[in-house]
């Protein structure tokens, strides 16, 4: 997979839905850049779940124009709203993240990840067990099925049936002017569900990033599926 991304760091997550099956490629921290969006939304949900309370009218309007729109207004408003990067933690316990450290001060995009615990992140949202209710949980995934069409690209290359479910991220570094490209979400291929996480930091370029995540989602995924479904017939 080397010869896809170059100089380029990047790390990929897979995991097979009915068989519990993961593969990832990578360990390393990554800036979250837009994906953690998926994240302040999980926390707002479990704090108003503490709280007795649904979202209010403003709360849910900012949460989809966050998720759908990438909105980074409404996301720094949704950030301040949490508590910021210790309640962001303190929720990331309780949804059984443990390599993720929320950005400082009130840049959110700076929280890092690794594709592991966006993996971790994703089976709270998407699986039956979590500490998410299942109103909020179909709340999530709602939101991430109708993200704008601009972007809709990332994991999505991988699916071939079914709708995908995604969030993505994007982020120019000032000091490096390097840009970081994520994207994380639910895919269906051949039959079967899988979670996936794809994290780019160093890429020339936004477009050049996307391209490469596109290329490394294909043959990510190609690779994996063709081992569960080997190991499903033995």
């Amino acid at each position: 997979m080397t010869a896809l991304f170059g100089d380029n760091r990047m790390s990929v997550a897979m995991l097979d839905v009915e068989s519990g099956a993961m593969a990832t490629y990578g360990h390393d921290a990554f800036d979250t850049a837009s994906i953690v969006k998926v994240d302040i939304l999980a926390t707002l949900l479990l704090q108003a779940k503490d709280e007795g309370r649904r979202l209010s009218t403003e709360e849910r309007a900012q949460a989809a124009a966050m998720i759908q729109k990438s909105d980074n207004a409404s996301t720094s408003a949704l950030w301040t709203r949490i508590g910021s990067a210790s309640e962001l933690d303190a929720a990331n316990e309780r949804l059984g993240l443990t390599q993720t450290q929320g950005g400082g001060g009130t840049v959110w995009g700076i929280t890092q990840t690794t594709a592991e615990d966006q993996i971790r992140l994703l089976q709270a949202v998407f699986g039956d067990e979590s500490p998410l209710s299942e109103a909020s949980r179909a709340y999530i995934q709602d939101l991430m099925r109708h993200v704008v069409g601009s972007q809709t690209w990332g994991v999505s290359a991988a699916a071939d049936s079914g709708t995908t479910a995604l969030k993505n991220g994007w982020l120019k570094r000032t000091q490096t002017k390097k840009w970081v490209v994520n994207s994380i979400g639910r895919i269906e291929r051949e039959g079967r569900v899988y979670l996936m996480a794809v994290l780019l930091n160093g890429c020339s370029t936004q477009e050049v990033g996307i391209s490469i995540v596109e290329q490394a989602t294909r043959a990510s995924a190609a690779a994996f599926s063709r081992r569960v479904r080997e190991k499903s017939t033995t």
